[in-house]
């Protein structure tokens, strides 16, 4: 019974390793048609006898303005270029601040955030961390920094059912992702940590001030999200 409970989880683990596998390298080039946070908010949405909303087009990275590119680099993650997939610098901020007891803050980078959005469901837990970890390194490992950008910007919660950088585009100001001005590629990045509770219009004082400190990060940064920073600190 022992040598048959060993060979099933060897097994097990396996063929996850081989499924995982295959699954990250076809979205190594296939465009992510859905993710398990939209099957759940669909469901949420039916269970709270809402209207479906679901709004998600694809959109390759030519297709995006830089501006939401570096945008969201100054946002949520501005070592993107030069980590391999980890900050751990933010990673203890981050734990210092929740042991303090101060606002909760989870230290992922934009690589984590992927793993989490295109194979993962949204529930912080530990066995969720480790997977997030696996697939992080997956990505990593055999996507391009441009792929993991281009799969995130198009797979990103950005409103209530509104799912990637087109529809939101589309949903808060009328235009295609390609034609955003910095100031509403600014509104879109600010909103990513609560998409559903904050609105990138009309912005309120707490997005503007946000909206602003974004700026003046894209002027440290760099005029092309693909140029590094040098000798460049961010501003608190």
């Amino acid at each position: 019974m022992i040598k048959k409970f060993f060979r099933f989880i060897g097994k097990t683990i396996f063929w996850f390793f081989v499924i995982s596998l295959i699954w990250v390298l076809i979205y190594k080039w296939a465009p992510v048609p859905i993710t398990p946070l939209m099957l759940i908010r669909s469901i949420e949405q039916k269970n709270e006898g809402k209207k479906l909303i679901w709004n998600h087009d694809w959109k390759s990275i030519d297709e995006i303005s830089k501006n939401l590119q570096i945008a969201v680099i100054c946002n949520e993650d501005q070592h993107f270029l030069d980590h391999n997939g980890f900050d751990f610098g933010a990673i203890e901020k981050a734990f210092k601040n929740n042991k303090l007891g101060k606002r909760i803050k989870g230290g992922s980078t934009i690589s984590q955030q992927t793993a989490k959005n295109v194979f993962l469901w949204p529930q912080r837990t530990y066995v969720r961390k480790g997977f997030e970890a696996y697939f992080t390194f997956l990505i990593e490992l055999l996507w391009t920094k441009e792929r993991i950008m281009e799969v995130y910007l198009n797979s990103v919660e950005m409103g209530n059912g509104i799912y990637g950088a087109e529809a939101a585009s589309q949903f808060w100001f009328k235009r295609s992702a390609a034609k955003l001005n910095l100031d509403q590629a600014s509104a879109l990045a600010v909103i990513l940590p609560n998409p559903r509770k904050y609105k990138a219009t009309p912005a309120t004082a707490f997005i503007q001030r946000r909206k602003t400190w974004t700026q003046r990060q894209i002027q440290l940064f760099g005029p092309l999200y693909y140029d590094k920073p040098k000798n460049k600190e961010k501003i608190d």
